[in-house]
């Protein structure tokens, strides 16, 4: 079809002129093709049956639940997937355990095809799939701004589901994976619901008997760790590390260790959302902090010394010189006192101090006299005439205090509305109404 391989002749390309390289020829390195024998206890040429019966009582006897080297349990049991497997097993004693890490073996054709198959999407029409993966797990993490102002880390607890290590996910006590009757693997049941005369619907739902999973262990090789279900529950306790500078609403993922939300799939991660907490004194404006001061009318006009006790416990003193006049809801910046930058947390924001000045309630005869002369009053503005002509002044004699200026207008918006309605109603009644029927006839 294309007049011979379509390859050949290309310059230091596979090699097709002469043989595959193969492992363990002259020059390479010795194979290892033993371990796994020797993990499970039995000769090269054991029987399976033998394999089956070294693992089982090897695996009882190594199981974390009763003391066993958890490392050492999961090394047996990837020796007898290999040698329980006699494609697998034969690629292993051939090429080692090197080529049952690099994926020979593992189904698809192997060797020429794979190669294919990867450098040009070929192999059955479609190109290498990826990995089933479960559900991730989203988790809003509550983070005060002191954590954030410093760094830290908080303790996480999140309860699982993990691969049975006892069957080694399978459900099986022979690590046999049963195809479910009910789905025929597919996971997916399909029922026929009629809808009309001679006209059916096809309805798809989650298959009941194995769960959408696609296998079904029966009854008699069930795992007795988790009763056929390939997943045992599972809870663990993260320290998660928080950045110093780290903002609200950023992320931060722990990779695969949120479990698997249905057998045969890869663990899910776990995405920690920041909420930062709200703050009594401070206020978080980016890489900047915001605070407010309340100061009495006297150190507003004379200046003032306070302190307040920063996000990582120091205690700061901030004085405002003698003859520097505060005005009311100004701000007066702190270099270098906000937040750190995440990644360097040597360099930092500003802090910004909003004042609120406090005046009194009312002064006595003596201290209006005694501001009067440390701060004289101009006549015009005294008596509040300037250049007014002030032969028709009129005095007004009744003054109120308004607590809350906003919520006093809005209760005031529909008053004037209201008046001219009833000034509208009252001239309606003031008018004949036989005159107003007579005028609009004509």
């Amino acid at each position: 079809m294309f007049g011979g391989f379509p390859f050949a002749g290309m310059g230091g390309g596979f090699g097709m002129g002469g043989e595959m390289p193969t492992r363990g020829g002259s020059g390479s390195k010795k194979v290892n093709n033993s371990r796994y024998y020797e993990l499970l206890g039995v000769s090269k040429d054991a029987s399976l049956d033998e394999i089956k019966k070294a693992h089982r009582k090897l695996a009882l006897k190594m199981h974390p639940d009763k003391g066993g080297d958890p490392e050492k349990f999961k090394e047996i049991n990837e020796a007898y997937e290999v040698l329980k497997d006699p494609k697998k097993r034969d690629i292993y004693d051939q090429h080692g355990e090197d080529a049952i890490k690099e994926g020979m073996g593992s189904g698809g054709g192997g060797g020429m095809t794979d190669l294919f198959a990867e450098m040009f999407g070929m192999g059955g029409g479609r190109g290498r799939q990826r990995e089933r993966k479960s559900e991730d797990v989203v988790h809003k993490l509550q983070v005060s701004l002191e954590d954030l102002y410093k760094g830290g880390s908080k303790k996480l607890s999140m309860s699982r589901q993990l691969p049975c290590d006892a069957c080694n996910g399978s459900g099986s006590k022979t690590g046999k994976r049963y195809e479910c009757q009910a789905c025929q693997g597919t996971g997916v049941q399909v029922t026929l619901r009629p809808i009309g005369p001679g006209m059916m619907q096809q309805i798809q739902s989650r298959c009941s008997a194995c769960a959408g999973s696609g296998y079904n262990t029966p009854a008699g090789d069930q795992c007795a760790t988790c009763k056929g279900k390939c997943l045992v529950a599972d809870k663990k306790t993260f320290d998660v590390h928080i950045d110093a500078g780290m903002k609200h609403g950023a992320k931060i993922v722990l990779r695969g260790e949120a479990g698997c939300s249905e057998p045969g799939l890869s663990p899910g991660d776990i995405i920690l959302v920041v909420v930062q907490k709200d703050h009594d004194v401070f206020q978080r404006a980016g890489v900047d902090l915001v605070m407010e001061k309340t100061i009495s009318l006297a150190e507003a006009l004379t200046g003032c010394t306070f302190t307040f006790k920063h996000l990582d416990g120091r205690v700061l003193r901030v004085t405002i010189p003698q003859g520097e006049v505060i005005k009311p809801n100004s701000f007066k910046r702190l270099h270098d006192e906000g937040m750190p930058f995440q990644g360097r947390p040597y360099q930092k924001g500003n802090l910004y101090v909003r004042f609120n000045v406090e005046f009194p309630e009312s002064l006595t005869e003596a201290q209006a006299q005694a501001i009067r002369a440390a701060l004289p009053i101009p006549a015009a503005a005294a008596n509040g005439t300037g250049a007014m002509d002030v032969d028709d002044v009129e005095d007004v004699h009744t003054i109120s205090n308004v607590a809350d200026i906003e919520a006093e207008l809005k209760s005031r918006v529909n008053i004037a509305k209201g008046a001219g309605e009833s000034y509208e109603s009252d001239d309606d009644d003031d008018m004949p109404r036989g005159q107003r029927v007579q005028c609009a006839q004509q």
